[in-house]
């Protein structure tokens, strides 16, 4: 089945040039999402006479935002677009309390671990097979922004 960890997609993006504020929402989902990364996938193997075929399906995201907050999300999320503005995600969002400035490389490291469930059926029997711990990490900076009103 070639089961991998999803493709990160959170904004604010990695990069050099990108940052987020304190107190904005942040989003996160897979990006580019296929069979192999949110399922659902099927595939069958047969021997000596018997069949049996499994099925895999995405049952949740672990986000480590990398502040010690930990966000679990039942779908993959909904990607960004500009056209949210400050809204926070309708399925899979966080929000930072603190400046990355004192974390290593001025980044929080944010881990995604994907778990899947897969059932199998064959030669009479079912069963149900647990898959957790892939995962996949990107680092991203969150800046304060001072205003002075006068």
């Amino acid at each position: 089945m070639n089961l991998r960890a999803i493709d990160i997609g959170i904004t604010p993006e990695p990069g050099a040039d990108s940052i987020g504020i304190v107190g904005m929402p942040v989003w996160m989902w897979a990006a580019n999402p296929d069979e192999h990364t949110v399922g659902p996938i099927t595939a069958s193997a047969s021997a000596g006479g018997i069949t049996v075929t499994a099925t895999a399906k995405l049952h949740q995201i672990t986000w480590d935002m990398g502040d010690g907050a930990t966000v679990k999300c039942p779908t993959a999320g909904t990607p960004y677009k500009s056209a949210y503005g400050n809204t926070k995600s309708p399925d899979c969002g966080h929000v930072y309390e603190k400046s990355s400035s004192k974390q290593t490389g001025g980044k929080y490291t944010v881990t995604a671990t994907s778990d899947w469930v897969i059932t199998w059926e064959g030669a009479g029997q079912t069963g149900t097979i647990r898959l957790n711990g892939l995962t996949r990490t990107v680092a991203i900076a969150v800046g304060e922004a001072q205003v002075l009103v006068q």
